[in-house]
């Protein structure tokens, strides 16, 4: 007797502690063969999806960037976090500018830290043509069919402008798998700001706790998260989660098998 007592309480341990850290999930209990079960997570109403590198492949912007920086591929990620790194400062500062004219002075920027010489005109004609013609990643296109097989809300929502991600899905092949296009441009405020998720879920007329995003972006998770989101991180080659944050409840190598895992919730 005294045994089972022990297992009931540091069940309902486990269930408080759990709670805490992942309210959206659901506790249930069953005394079959004297054990307890515990019942995770409800499906989210939307699902959200960040675009560039989660769902279309980067490889072709990153090679013409490569080349109007001399070949140096170790100067490519030092560009992307300072694109990332002033998009924060325009948001902070009560600015905005479209994503792909900040990554062309963010680029300007890293050419001239390193002797390269890069007008405005070449640092724009290399970002802002092969952004709108980036293929998706092999296994996008399946996935997001038998998500929306499955009955789930898709709905895209990104850094880039409107314009932008309407052509990038054009051309991409990805206009009708989606219910919604959102883009930050509509609020002015750049993800990973907590702003713009609240301004996500209100557009979707559901509760922070009802939203799951699905990203590459270790930071763009972290935001989700901390405006009381779920998420599911894609970890394609490059991508780390943020170690200060919580982690998401589901984090797989490629969208099929974070579709699979999607698709098992009831």
């Amino acid at each position: 007797m005294k045994k089972e007592q022990n297992k009931r309480r540091d069940f309902i341990k486990k269930a408080a502690l759990a709670s805490l850290v992942a309210p959206h999930l659901a506790f249930s209990t069953s005394t079959k063969n004297t054990q307890d079960t515990i019942t995770i997570a409800q499906r989210p109403k939307v699902l959200f999806f960040d675009v560039n590198e989660t769902l279309l492949d980067l490889t072709a912007m990153k090679d013409s960037v490569g080349q109007v920086l001399g070949g140096r591929k170790d100067l490519l990620s030092l560009w992307f976090t300072t694109m990332l790194q002033y998009s924060l400062v325009s948001t902070v500062g009560n600015q905005y500018n479209d994503f792909g004219i900040i990554g062309a002075a963010a680029l300007q920027m890293v050419a001239a830290n390193n002797g390269i010489t890069l007008t405005e005109a070449q640092a724009k004609a290399s970002i802002l043509g092969p952004i709108r013609s980036l293929p998706a990643h092999p296994e996008v296109k399946a996935s997001l069919q038998k998500l929306k097989d499955a009955g789930y809300k898709l709905v895209s929502f990104t850094n880039s402008s409107n314009k932008g991600v309407e052509t990038q899905f054009k051309n991409s092949g990805l206009l009708n798998y989606f219910d919604e296009r959102l883009s930050v441009e509509d609020i002015g405020k750049f993800k990973p700001h907590v702003d713009a998720y609240i301004w996500a879920a209100r557009k979707m007329q559901i509760k922070p706790e009802e939203c799951l995003l699905v990203a590459a972006h270790g930071w763009d998770i972290a935001g989700a998260l901390w405006a009381n989101w779920r998420g599911a991180f894609i970890s394609r080659p490059g991508a780390q989660l943020y170690p200060l944050a919580e982690k998401p409840e589901i984090i797989a190598s490629d969208l099929a098998l974070i579709t699979d895992q999607l698709i098992a919730l009831k």
